[in-house]
């Protein structure tokens, strides 16, 4: 027989009234039952979760677009301003270096002062980072670009926790699709942000600026835009909404086994860090990160070396975002049908692909196809990757777990931004290549010597 119940909670957050929630669950047969009872949790939940997913896709395109229109003439501004190719990837690494630092302070602020004010917070300072780099541009200072991108870089970290924050105010089931969604917000970047480089260009020369500098004074005001859909509609916080979803799913796990919901403590970090299957979440994000980061900061200026033009270069880099974020949605609907181990092998593959293809020819449309595998190589791996993860932590856990992995991926391709200048100038694009693939394989002989994957039960070892 079903079995039917209700309750109420009540939440409270910092900058918002009471709110009250009235949550409903009718347990059916068996364990298809009890997804479809989770799945019918309150839909004053559902709804203020749908509202934050939505929030965080909007906030997130507006960052991407910003971001992306930045780094479609960042080295080629990098080397202008330096006088040395070699320096090219500089800027890259000193973002990467600012998403590092603060990535792991950045768990303990979401924890202390909630999502939304940490999230917020980090696209005000990412706008702040935008503001410096067109001073630079201005005041043709290579040293105070690379400052420029280095506080841009640290109001990127917030942007990349927007993915698990997604994730935390749905029910299990819907997780992974959630993740992919905040993720496929970088398709409006892909489309957008290189399609801004022309205009504000031309904007900066009409304010007296060089062209240079209107790909930054455009970013400043979309990181703005971001901080304040945050602000706005982010409410109540996705860690009070988290909160009341694992105490309406321990019930419903009660309803269902007629046991207490074991509550564990919260796991430290390196006792986190040694379980196979979280490092291989990692693994997967890291080298996909690295690999991503290694081809695509360099391809710029190889295309300026072979005589394409800047809008040639906004494309191939379109097609790389595409591949990055156009699928999100797909992956995370993929992952629910396949699992992630199978979707990350499925990246790797794509990723071997892509760094066979790159040096193959300097053409354009090889290039086009060769960076769009790349970006949707990535997407497979870090999307898996992120989910994987999130299945493996309590809601304690979570933010500070999160974080460190974010920090140790930023080192990660930030020595990848670093040594692709040093690479190119040794042995050009096939010593590029060459390098990404050798870590690819990394990843598909993990997943070789992986044993088959057990259900992971984030309460329990």
């Amino acid at each position: 027989m079903g079995l039917d119940f209700t309750d109420s909670v009540r939440l409270r957050d910092n900058q918002a009234n009471p709110l009250t929630l009235t949550l409903s669950l009718r347990r059916g047969a068996g364990g298809e039952g009890y997804q479809r009872g989770l799945m019918r949790l309150s839909p004053q939940l559902q709804t203020a979760g749908k509202r934050i997913t939505n929030a965080l896709f909007v906030s997130q395109s507006f960052f991407a677009a910003a971001m992306i229109a930045n780094f479609t003439i960042l080295s080629i501004v990098a080397a202008e301003l330096a006088q040395d190719d070699k320096l090219a990837g500089l800027p890259s690494t000193m973002s990467l270096v600012g998403r590092a630092a603060i990535a792991y302070p950045l768990g303990w602020m979401m924890d202390k002062l909630g999502r939304r004010i940490t999230l917020g917070g980090g696209f005000f300072l990412a706008a702040l980072g935008a503001a410096v780099s067109v001073w630079a541009i201005m005041e043709v200072s290579f040293p105070l670009f690379m400052f420029g991108s280095l506080i841009f870089g640290m109001g990127r970290a917030s942007s990349d926790q927007s993915r698990y924050v997604a994730a935390e105010v749905q029910p299990i089931s819907g997780r992974a699709k959630a993740i992919g969604f905040v993720v496929f917000a970088g398709t409006i970047g892909s489309i957008l942000g290189p399609r801004l480089v022309g205009p504000s260009s031309t904007w900066a020369e009409g304010l007296g600026m060089p062209a240079y500098a209107g790909p930054s004074l455009i970013s400043v005001i979309l990181c703005l835009a971001a901080g304040l859909v945050i602000m706005l509609f982010v409410r109540p916080d996705p860690l009070v909404l988290g909160r009341a979803w694992r105490e309406q799913e321990d019930m419903a796990e009660q309803q269902l086994t007629g046991k207490m919901a074991e509550v564990a403590p919260t796991r430290p970090l390196l006792h986190i860090f040694r379980l196979p299957l979280v490092q291989l979440a990692i693994l997967s994000m890291l080298i996909g990160q690295l690999v991503m980061t290694l081809l695509m900061t360099i391809t710029p200026l190889h295309m300026n070396h072979h005589d394409h033009s800047i809008d040639a270069v906004g494309w191939v880099l379109m097609a790389h975002t595409l591949g990055m974020f156009g699928f999100a949605s797909v992956t995370g609907w993929l992952i629910s049908r396949i699992g992630d181990i199978r979707v990350i092998a499925i990246g790797g593959v794509i990723l071997v692909i892509s760094c066979i293809i790159t040096p193959i020819s300097n053409g354009f449309w090889p290039l086009v196809v060769a960076l769009f595998l790349l970006g949707l190589g990535w997407n497979f791996c870090f999307v898996a990757g992120s989910s994987l993860l999130t299945a493996a932590l309590t809601l304690e856990e979570k933010a500070r777990t999160q974080g460190a992995t974010e920090a140790l991926s930023a080192l990660a391709s930030g020595v990848g931004s670093a040594s692709s200048g040093f690479f190119y100038a040794w042995g050009g694009m096939l010593v590029v290549s060459a390098f990404g693939l050798a870590l690819t394989l990394a990843i598909l002989a993990q997943l070789a010597l992986q044993p088959r994957r057990q259900p992971i039960i984030a309460k329990a070892d």
